[in-house]
């Protein structure tokens, strides 16, 4: 098993490169399902664990799925007869394959998708998934651990969610596209992902108006086809990058990063001091030897991102006096601060607000990510903390950062990736 070890004390600086969403092409992946005749055909496709998951489990519902690295191009062929069960193996694996939910509705009339470990009752994205898709139509249940929906024929409805739920706004939009008249989406999720994903269904031959806003209006059509995309840049990796400078007090490029995605923590670091140029070819960030304390509250978007809180935590830890980090969109999601703790973080919980105390004098210590996002805010705090620091469990961050520790070391960081009984590990 490997683990990642960081010399901290190094400032950041130079150029970094953000990769493709994995949130904007996870549910691309999706929607190719919904395309009878011709090629999905994406480009700027990040290599990484999740995505290569979404393609076994397209090849498992019989697609044909050739992914080109070194080109980061994904070609998707869903032409031949598609299969409407996914087993337990992908849904353990990928948080994300409730996603094919709507579309494998959708094209064959019959989804049977088993539930992640834990069921679905607590699970507000998936909730709301399935009252969306009952309102279409569909008829769900759920029994012997699977979700089983059955439609002879979606029909268009108003639909207004009860959260602004990414993950069933998705599923919904796709669904909606081959049902028969309008479908309205209300309080619908504003995400650039969200956009993206729109954008791939309208070049397919959907009609869909409205992806950004509150508010998206599907007109059902009788079929979709293939078509070429580049996904986005993703948001949440240059966000972290954007953060990492920040924490080391750096001097940090971040190379296809669109400002208007991540509008709201550019706004949480000039508050806290840190310098913030908008650029033509990306963001450039500059560190403050002070960081000013700031209250966070995470919020749908373009509220803070949720998935963003784990490493701007770290941040607030090293500000000069009291912060606070209010979670509103996942419940629980502070487990990455008992980690930090190990770290010599202080801090209070109170409900779903942590208020820190600062500035914190990191020290290594060896810690351990528990999902993808405590593993970037562990990586983040070693940077700045004296000694070394090791991370283990690095299957978390593989889902979502394409070789985070190489790209690190390229702007200044003493940062390895090794085995864990690596006598150099000692």
């Amino acid at each position: 098993m490997e683990k990642i070890i960081i010399r901290g004390g190094h400032r950041l600086a130079g150029r970094v490169k953000v990769e493709g969403a994995k949130n904007a092409v996870l549910p691309i992946q999706a929607a190719a399902i919904l395309a009878s005749s011709g090629n999905i055909v994406l480009s700027n496709v990040p290599l990484l664990a999740d995505v290569a998951t979404m393609n076994q489990l397209l090849r498992f519902l019989n697609l044909t799925v050739d992914f080109t690295t070194e080109k980061h191009q994904l070609v998707i062929d869903a032409t031949a007869p598609v299969s409407s069960e996914v087993s337990l193996e992908y849904v353990n694996r990928l948080h994300a394959s409730m996603v094919v939910l709507g579309p494998l509705l959708a094209r064959t009339g019959h989804a049977k998708i088993a539930l992640p470990a834990g069921g679905v009752d607590g699970s507000r994205p998936v909730s709301l998934q399935i009252k969306g898709l009952r309102q279409l139509g569909a008829v769900i249940e759920q029994q012997d651990g699977f979700i089983e929906a059955h439609a002879d024929h979606l029909v268009g409805q108003r639909i207004c969610l009860d959260f602004p739920s990414v993950g069933a706004t998705e599923s919904i939009m796709m669904a909606a596209t081959l049902a028969s008249g309008i479908t309205t989406i209300e309080n619908a999720a504003r995400e650039p992902e969200i956009v993206d994903l729109a954008a791939v269904l309208n070049k397919m031959g959907a009609r869909v108006h409205g992806a950004g806003t509150d508010v998206i209006r599907i007109q059902g059509v009788n079929f979709l086809h293939g078509c070429e995309h580049v996904v986005i840049p993703d948001r949440i990796e240059a966000g972290t990058y954007m953060i990492a400078a920040a924490v080391t007090n750096g001097d940090v490029v971040v190379e296809g990063a669109i400002p208007e995605h991540n509008a709201a923590l550019i706004a949480k670091l000039e508050e806290m001091g840190v310098t913030v140029i908008r650029q033509d070819d990306g963001i450039r960030v500059f560190g403050t030897a002070v960081l000013i304390p700031a209250a966070i509250q995470t919020l749908p978007y373009p509220g803070f991102p949720t998935d963003l809180q784990p490493p701007m935590a770290v941040l607030q830890l090293l500000a000069n006096g009291t912060s606070s980090l209010a979670e509103t969109i996942f419940k629980h999601r502070f487990v990455h601060l008992k980690e930090l703790r190990r770290m010599n973080a202080h801090f209070q919980l109170n409900g779903d607000t942590a208020v820190f105390s600062g500035p914190t004098h990191f020290r290594g210590a060896e810690v351990a990510a528990t999902d993808l996002r405590t593993g970037a805010a562990l990586v983040l705090a070693g940077l700045v903390a004296d000694g070394l620091t090791q991370v283990q469990n690095l299957q978390y961050i593989d889902r979502g950062y394409y070789h985070f520790d190489q790209k690190l070391r390229q702007l200044g960081a003493e940062i390895d990736r090794v085995d864990r009984d690596d006598k150099n590990s000692q």
